[in-house]
């Protein structure tokens, strides 16, 4: 394997370990004891998201930084944007990271939760 291979391994590991997959979550969502929390993190009003992850936390990137003192320390963080290519979860996965919190970003982001059918809730307008 010459440098050039091993650098992109290196880099697609790093990569993939910022992502948390569905199937991580799905069977602690929404129970006292899971170790995760979910946070949506998409800057868009309520009228407009219309429904998140059940049991998501509405906590916009724009603001997270501001709201950091509320989070617990013991919980596993996970953020989501509308689509995995958007920077928002991104944008609040680093502040978190930054901030010595266990974070990683949901893979396929809310459009592949959607997309495979998990559950959502309507949001209260």
């Amino acid at each position: 394997m010459n440098n050039n291979t091993a650098e992109k391994i290196d880099l697609l590991k790093t990569y993939l370990s910022l992502y948390i997959n569905h199937f991580k979550i799905l069977d602690t969502l929404g129970k006292e004891d899971s170790p995760y929390v979910v946070l949506d993190v998409r800057n868009a009003p309520a009228a407009v998201k219309k429904d998140q992850i059940k049991g998501a936390i509405a906590l916009p990137a724009k603001d997270l930084a501001n709201h950091l003192e509320t989070l617990d320390k013991n919980k596993i963080y996970v953020v989501y944007d509308w689509t995995g290519g958007t920077t928002l979860g991104k944008e609040a996965l680093l502040i978190l990271l930054s901030n010595g919190f266990e974070a990683y970003e949901l893979a396929g982001a809310m459009e592949g939760w959607k997309g495979m059918n998990l559950p959502v809730e309507t949001i209260a307008q």
